[in-house]
């Protein structure tokens, strides 16, 4: 099994960080790697067990079940369902904590999944870099902040 942690300083409060993250469905707004996404069904983007369907901008199609959501904790869990990228049994958190020192944003980003065997570090890399600090960028940039 891989484990991907990866955390990053927000240089802005974490109520604005969180209400950016906090829609299941709008990561296609800020990650560059979306092109498009969807919640099936009609559902609302914060109920817990909706899926969105999304497109990346090679083309390729995924889908993923929101698992948790907690405004409280200002974190939330989600799996992969359908993937071309060979991410097996992927779980996902997303945990936003505040930094009373400059009103800024901790963000914690891992995961667990496993691989085919021999391709632990490729995919370890595209989702520690693509996804999680292509992430933290976007939003950086998103915000209008330095990256």
């Amino acid at each position: 099994m891989v484990k991907v942690v990866k955390s990053t300083i927000i240089e802005a409060p974490v109520e604005d960080v969180w209400a950016i993250l906090r829609d299941f469905n709008g990561h296609d707004q800020w990650h560059p790697a979306i092109a498009q996404s969807g919640i099936e069904r009609g559902n609302p983007s914060d109920m817990v067990g909706c899926v969105r369907k999304f497109r990346l901008t090679d083309g390729s199609e995924l889908r993923e079940r929101l698992l948790t959501l907690s405004d409280i904790d200002m974190a939330f869990s989600y799996c992969l369902e359908d993937t071309p990228i060979p991410l097996l049994n992927y779980v996902a958190h997303v945990r936003l904590t505040p930094v009373t020192d400059g009103d800024w944003t901790f963000w914690n980003w891992e995961s667990r999944f496993d691989t085919p065997k021999g391709r632990q570090d490729e995919l370890k890399t595209l989702v520690s870099e693509g996804v999680y600090q292509g992430g933290f960028d976007a939003i950086r940039e998103q915000m209008g902040l330095a990256t």
